[in-house]
């Protein structure tokens, strides 16, 4: 369940409430695409802009419209109560697995987050992905706190950052992690642009920021590294090289959101202010990206 690719879908607003049809939506076609699993609530489903009774919601409509595909819930939140609530109701939807990332206002101890996924996988009837993303959680996870966090009962994947686009020094990045680690905690890989190069270094599994809109040529890279044809999924990545710019340049969160609504996928600006999407010029270029790479109008 922990292998393949995992697509992160956006979670849309209109009005400043969820848009639900959109939602639905981004997830129906998820499902049809056969990605390996669908994980809402993540960074790219704005999780940490919505209320406790929008991101309750947000999981039953996941699971009611993924069909077969596994949904994993991300749960993170500042105060371990509201982070136990989340859990709550994402077992209460029926998520195969929940995703944390250890968030907080004030800087975390290594012993902080080993004791918030403590309380958690006590808590917890379901696998628990530990969510490794300093960029936007400030908090960074070491090496050797992996290991302190994957012993705990319940940890069945880290996703961790980005590896190195140096194939070697990618995988001396898995293998550190390896090495820490149980055997049967698996290793997701995000940071889109290096993705390829995580999975052929060893990593099980992508968990995607693109495939959450655009799950067809994210599709492509996944298949050709797990069938161990690393060239080909190395020379569709490099393809790939103009979006990876524009997701550095603006932020993948951005990007994506731009993409769903000129694709039809969401109507209009659909992310959660203050957070404003890219500008005219902006999605001018995205655009003739998207049709130099035949990724346009990807139904």
């Amino acid at each position: 369940m922990f292998t393949g690719l995992s697509a992160f879908p956006l979670t849309p607003l209109a009005d400043d409430a969820v848009d639900e049809p959109a939602f639905t939506g981004l997830v129906q076609r998820l499902a049809a695409a056969r990605v390996d699993s669908i994980t809402v609530l993540g960074s790219t489903g704005s999780y940490a802009y919505l209320s406790t009774e929008e991101r309750r919601r947000v999981a039953r409509l996941a699971v009611e419209h993924a069909g077969t595909v596994p949904v994993f819930v991300g749960i993170g939140a500042l105060r371990t109560s509201q982070v136990l609530t989340h859990l709550e109701h994402a077992q209460q939807a029926g998520a195969s697995a929940v995703l944390l990332a250890p968030m907080s206002y004030q800087p975390l101890t290594d012993d902080d987050v080993v004791g918030l996924f403590d309380t958690v996988t006590a808590h917890s009837s379901v696998p628990v992905i530990v969510y490794d993303n300093p960029d936007t959680t400030h908090v960074t996870l070491s090496t050797e706190l992996h290991g302190r966090v994957a012993e705990l009962p319940r940890i069945a994947s880290i996703k961790i950052p980005g590896v190195p686009a140096d194939p070697q020094a990618a995988r001396a990045r898995v293998r550190a992690i390896r090495e820490v680690v149980p055997e049967h905690v698996r290793i997701g890989v995000s940071g889109d642009a290096t993705a390829a190069t995580g999975l052929v270094a060893g990593c099980d599994a992508w968990y995607s920021v693109l495939a959450g809109t655009l799950p067809v040529p994210a599709l492509s890279i996944t298949r050709a590294a797990r069938e161990e044809r690393a060239a080909e999924a190395a020379a569709e990545s490099e393809r790939l090289a103009p979006l990876w710019r524009l997701f550095a340049e603006h932020g993948s969160l951005r990007v994506v959101a731009a993409i769903a609504e000129q694709e039809g996928l969401v109507p209009g600006a659909c992310l959660p202010l203050p957070l404003r999407g890219l500008d005219d010029a902006q999605r001018a270029l995205l655009a003739r990206v998207l049709g130099d790479l035949g990724l346009a109008r990807q139904r």
